[in-house]
Formats: structure tokens, sequence, C-alpha cells
């Protein structure tokens, strides 16, 4: 069964041909670039610059829409990086991705100096895990004519799976991305996509919840979801899989799961088995 079909427009800001606007039909795959020493699942596996890129090339050849590119661990209890490391840790990798100018290029960063460099580099998209919750990363996106990701976490990296409580998970986050995609448009941003953060301060229980409610996520049409459970630990307590990588299997189930209400798109570190699940 193929999956539920969304058409989703996202205005395009610098685009290696100039102004644009990206469109696709059904679920698409964003791939994971993490340039980083301490993430979950890959950590220390792509600080090499041209690994990194390797991998990258790799992920759009395998049919990944987008490649997103972060330098900074956002796993439960991760601490932060100065955006300093954070940069360099990048910036080889994105010079030589765009510098080819044949795929779109997320940066996944929650510091407006990181995003402001890597827009001027080219960069087509911001994925900011704090929800666009800094005013300046607003305007920056806003100014650059650079749509974004806007995800919902409740506190940081490092507290926020210290106790996480909701009255209501599926409400309070729909409202929470509401609001904020709300606000991005109004400032000028181009385009958004909500991202209900899966894992982000959230309990089992509400990740199963948020899973189930793609459509009141995405305000019943009105914004388009991305969803990100790829090798999350969650899955691992559901089916007894310790090793991060050995989740990719059940990942793809659970993306399956949530295209078929009508997900935009999913992020993902297995490119090829995703897009040959949502396409059979």
């Amino acid at each position: 069964m193929s999956p539920v079909p969304s058409t989703t427009s996202l205005p395009g800001g610098r685009w290696p041909s100039g102004e644009a606007t990206l469109e696709w039909s059904g679920c698409a795959v964003m791939g994971i670039v993490n340039v980083t020493p301490d993430s979950f699942s890959d950590g220390g596996r792509f600080l090499d610059v041209d690994r990194a890129h390797a991998h990258a090339r790799g992920l759009f050849a395998e049919g990944a829409l987008v490649v997103d590119v972060g330098g900074e661990s956002t796993r439960p209890g991760a601490e932060a990086v100065s955006a300093t490391e954070e940069w360099d840790r990048v910036a080889p990798v994105l010079e030589r991705l765009l510098g080819e100018g044949d795929g779109v290029v997320s940066i996944d960063t929650r510091r407006v100096e990181v995003a402001r460099r890597a827009i001027n580099l080219g960069v087509h998209l911001v994925n900011d895990v704090s929800g666009l919750g800094d005013p300046a990363m607003v305007e920056l996106c806003a100014s650059t004519n650079t749509p974004a990701v806007i995800m919902h976490m409740r506190g940081t990296p490092a507290t926020m799976q210290q106790d996480p409580v909701y009255h209501d998970v599926v409400s309070e986050v729909a409202a929470f991305l509401h609001a904020r995609a709300l606000t991005a448009l109004e400032a000028g941003v181009p385009g958004v996509l909500v991202d209900p953060g899966i894992g982000f301060g959230k309990t089992l229980e509400h990740n199963l919840a948020l899973l189930d409610a793609v459509d009141r996520l995405g305000d019943h049409g009105r914004w388009p979801v991305l969803i990100g459970a790829s090798r999350k630990r969650f899955l691992g307590i559901l089916h007894g899989i310790d090793d991060a990588s050995d989740r990719d299997a059940v990942s793809a189930e659970v993306h399956r799961h949530v295209a078929d209400q009508g997900c935009a798109m999913v992020r993902v570190h297995d490119v090829a088995r995703h897009v040959a699940i949502l396409t059979r």
C-alpha cells in the first residue's frame, strides 16, 4: 500500500539555481549526517570530512530529498558545545556539498551564528531543535528567505528527559508547534515544517501518542509534519533491541505508519531502507 499522498510546498531560500519552490508528493526522506563524536547511534563515525562528505553523497544517491548536517549532539543528557566548535565540525562538509550544488542541504543547529554562516554558504533549510525559540533565528530565516523545521523540545538536551510531564501531550505539543509556525510565517519565514520532537522530553507513552496524531500535529493539513524516530531509545525498549544501529527495520515501520497518516517527511539514518518501504 502506498503512503497517503501529501503535497507539500517548501518555499526556497538560497537554492543553487536561485529562488525556487521545492515540492513533493508522499513522504520524503531526510538523511542524517552527524559530524559529532557523541551522537547516540553513530557518534564519531563521520568526524572525518572525507567520510562525512562521502556519506552525505551516498544518502542523496539512495534517494534522500534532503541531507541534514549537524555538529552538535542533541541526544538525552548531551552537553552543549560552543558555536565555534560546532561550526568547525560542519563547515568543511557543507562547503563540499554546497559547492557541488546538486542536492538540498539542511543545517541542524539551534544557534543563530551557525545558521547564519551556513546560510551564507548556501544552505537551503534550517532545522532548529529549539523550535525557533530565539527571535534572532526567526529574523535570520525571514531576512534570508530560508525555510525552517520547528521542533518541540521540553528543556534542553541535557535536561529534557528529567521527568517529562504533560496533561495532554498531543494537545500541548500541537499548540506549541502551531503557535511557533504562525509566528514564523507572520515574521516572514517563507515556509516551515513542524516536528513534534520524538524522544525530546517525552516518555515512551508520549512518543506513541504523538506518532498516532500526525493529522492533529499538522493542524489537519495546514502545516507539513516531519517525524524523526530513527533508531531512538523507545524503539529499543518496545522491541528489545539494545544496539541503536540494529533498530533500522523497526524505525522504517514506524515511519511507514506516520507516512500513512500523511506525514510529509521523515528524518532517518538508513535512507535506502526507508525509500524502499515508503514507495512499495
